[in-house]
């Protein structure tokens, strides 16, 4: 371990030492300008040389640093930017790494036969090697922009004040203009993501504190906050995932606004949430996620449904299945094991898609039809907040209408079970249901003694279970059909 690691170590400890004494001294005068347009203040970015990070070229994808160098090559500024960087102070392997530069879109992909542009909310170019995408934005200018009503067709693109749109409600609809690395952090969110790697000469470029906030282990908001969520109110739910994923705190001044604000998610495309509930619950952290949004208000904006439920019966069956579901998500994901978004919707739902379910059985409706019903108007409800593919919920209206179905367990019928596409699925919902008390322990377990007995002996089970005899391999006899009587009409 180098002296810079070991140096870093010690201040993420809390022996914080000379150098963090000297660094926060630098500091103290940036952070009073975090709520001012850096354009217009001036500040200059603390500068912390290789020696004073442990940030080493051997932790960052080698196509991410082809990047780099050809963009510096090629006269153009350079850096690795955000999350890849925190990560990187914290001694975590980034899943991604992210390029800031001052070249425009075009002139990266001229640089690049592997590139393509993609996006008109932010227009970001994507440098393709295989299977790994490095992204490249281009440095975007302070917030001077006021709302525009125009068109789309008469969107012009030099027309700065076409290219930067908000909505009613503050949101950023579109944001194309460029600028200055000194004007591009003010459009980061939170400090810790708003961390600068330059190629150049290997240091990292801090003007908000981030460095300081990523040694506290603490989540601020660059900017008045109230301003930033009404900007992209996603930036709540990013918060979530960071102070769960990373064990940070949220600062106070971060955290305030969020209960007063979170109705703003119901303005948020479906289509985009869908995308950060995946984040939010398929990373490894969706256990302290959960926790997170029911505190903070944001489980109800994203699920009304369930978030009630949850609510009104926090102790219930339906919140320990649900519990009990991410415990098992966050496990697998530890273990590198695959997850699917099916069984995270499944154990969402399973609340609200049961209730529904009772009160349509109670109107006389058959226990799996009521299910399905239930499920499609749980899923139809549902798809106004966060929009949810076809491709999830019907296996999941699938794991819900198979529970009734493992209840029978005699005869053919109740092994064919076992060759059901959806099987594996709907049997994991059922150890669940049992583990939570809402299904009986010994019909998880003759389930799952069943996978791995023999012919001859799911033939005993079968038998012992109180249905007919029947080997698996052998045919029934046929059943002779009755012969109608046809009754003759005299004459």
């Amino acid at each position: 371990m180098s002296w810079a690691s070991r140096r870093w170590e010690r201040l993420l400890r809390g022996g914080a030492g000379e150098w963090a004494r000297y660094y926060t001294a630098r500091l103290s005068a940036l952070k009073r300008k975090t709520n001012l347009n850096l354009a217009s203040s001036g500040a200059q970015p603390t500068v912390v040389p290789r020696s004073g990070h442990p940030i080493s070229r051997s932790s960052i994808s080698a196509n991410a640093l082809r990047v780099l160098y050809r963009l510096k090559d090629g006269g153009y500024q350079a850096f690795l930017v955000g999350g890849s960087v925190r990560d990187l102070l914290l001694g975590l392997q980034p899943k991604d790494f992210d390029i800031a530069t001052n070249a425009s879109p075009d002139e990266v992909r001229a640089l690049f036969r592997n590139c393509r542009l993609i996006g008109r909310r932010f227009r970001l170019a994507h440098v393709y090697f295989g299977n790994e995408i490095v992204e490249v934005a281009t440095f975007r200018a302070a917030h001077q922009w006021q709302p525009e009503e125009r068109d789309e067709d008469e969107w012009q693109p030099n027309d700065a004040a076409a290219q930067r749109v908000l909505d009613a409600r503050g949101r950023i609809l579109r944001d194309n203009v460029y600028g200055t690395i000194e004007e591009d952090v003010w459009r980061r969110d939170f400090t810790a993501n708003a961390l600068y790697y330059n190629i150049e000469d290997f240091s990292v470029w801090d003007f908000v504190g981030g460095v300081e906030d990523v040694a506290a282990r603490r989540l601020r908001l660059i900017g008045d906050p109230v301003t930033r969520y009404h900007e992209d109110p996603v930036r709540m739910l990013r918060a979530i995932r960071f102070a769960a994923k990373l064990d940070f705190s949220i600062e106070t001044h971060t955290e305030t606004p969020i209960r007063e604000l979170a109705y703003l998610l119901t303005h948020v495309p479906a289509a985009r949430l869908f995308d950060e509930t995946l984040k939010l619950f398929l990373s490894g952290f969706g256990v302290e996620a959960l926790r997170l949004l029911q505190y903070y208000g944001l489980l109800e904006p994203l699920f009304p449904e369930a978030g009630e439920l949850l609510r009104r019966r926090p102790d219930g069956a339906e919140a320990r299945l649900l519990q009990a579901g991410l415990v098992s998500t966050d496990a697998r994901v530890a273990a590198d094991k695959p997850v699917t978004p099916t069984f995270l919707f499944a154990v969402l739902f399973y609340g609200p898609v049961s209730e529904r379910a009772r009160q349509l059985q109670q109107h006389g409706q058959p226990e799996t039809l009521a299910l399905l019903n239930a499920c499609e108007e749980t899923v139809r409800a549902q798809q106004a907040r966060v929009s949810i593919p076809r491709r999830f919920t019907l296996p999941m209206r699938e794991m819900f209408t198979l529970q009734p179905r493992f209840k029978r367990r005699d005869g053919k019928k109740a092994l064919s079970l076992l060759n059901h596409p959806r099987f594996r699925a709907a049997y994991d919902l059922l150890l669940l249901r049992a583990q939570v008390g809402a299904e009986d322990a010994e019909l998880a377990k003759w389930w799952t003694d069943v996978q791995t007995a023999s012919a001859a002996e799911r033939e005993t089970m079968v038998r012992s279970s109180g249905g007919p005899a029947h080997t698996p391999g052998t045919r029934r006899p046929r059943r002779r059909r009755r012969r109608r009587r046809h009754s003759s009409t005299p004459s």
